[in-house]
């Protein structure tokens, strides 16, 4: 097992004491002062930011990699947020092999995709976003190590306090449950020479692959959906250097045709650049 592995189940299990701790000090009242059952969260996220710093930046010897060339993952008109192209890591940490992800969601016209809203709705149906059940496929040629869709698609977060929600109490309960749960229902794709591909946030029951499975770029693997930790049906995309995202260091990609858009940024990529004839 790797250190960076067992760095990520310390984290998780800190994490837990310090809850079991605050538990058993309101049931037992403990003679000790209440501020000291913070020390195993402090030391949890101690640990997190080591393990994440270590060998996962940038500028890392073993993470620092040329661009990958890949095909894009979706077909039609959609607009890039959290890209890699504004800044590193994208989504505000490298951990789970993200340093270079991004999130794209679909937008076939300007207006399509409902927008945030302070008050109401307090969320919306997967059903009124454009990415919901689009294709997802194949970015290269390779084979299916991970693929996984039980989990739920819950709905989305278009408002303050169902925001606050996600971020405090569910990101919480599925960083402690593990990658799988942060991800969702997901694909990982082995393309060979050490780089793999993480699809994220899958609509349950809709892969059209099993782990084992040989690919050929273009080719349907799932559809987009809003599992795991994700505010809206949207697709994470990103390639990394390993299987598993607790473990795996984020490398950099650039679609074909595209390059990396920036955030706020649409692109549209023909049905038939990406699917074979």
């Amino acid at each position: 097992m790797s250190v960076r592995k067992l760095a990520k189940i310390a984290y998780r299990a800190l994490q837990l004491a310090f809850l079991g701790l605050v538990v058993a000090h309101a049931a037992l009242d403990l003679g000790y002062p209440w501020w000291w059952n913070f020390l195993p969260l402090a030391l949890a996220y101690l640990i997190l930011v080591v393990a994440n710093r270590w060998g996962g930046a940038p500028d890392s010897p073993r993470a620092a990699r040329e661009p990958v060339e890949v095909e894009p993952p979706v077909t039609g008109r959609w607009t890039a947020l959290n890209s890699p192209a504004d800044r590193t890591p994208s989504h505000g940490t490298h951990a789970y092999g993200q340093t270079y992800a991004i999130d794209v969601v679909a937008e076939p016209e300007p207006g399509a995709r409902p927008g945030f809203h302070w008050l109401w709705p307090f969320a919306r149906r997967n059903s009124a976003f454009p990415a919901y059940g689009s294709p997802l496929l194949a970015v290269a040629d390779g084979t299916v190590v991970r693929a996984t869709d039980g989990q739920r698609d819950h709905l989305s977060r278009t408002s303050p306090l169902a925001l606050l929600y996600l971020m405090v109490v569910e990101a919480s309960v599925r960083d402690l449950s593990g990658a799988g749960r942060v991800v969702g229902n997901h694909v990982v794709l082995d393309l060979g020479d050490g780089t793999y591909a993480l699809y994220a946030h899958l609509r349950r029951g809709s892969l059209t692959v099993r782990e084992g499975d040989r690919v050929t770029a273009g080719q349907p693997l799932a559809r987009c959906g809003n599992s795991g930790n994700s505010t809206e049906p949207h697709l994470h995309f990103q390639l990394m250097d390993g299987s598993d995202p607790d473990t795996a260091r984020g490398i950099p990609f650039t679609w074909r045709g595209i390059g990396v858009p920036r955030n706020g940024e649409s692109f549209e990529t023909p049905a038939a650049a990406s699917q074979p004839a």
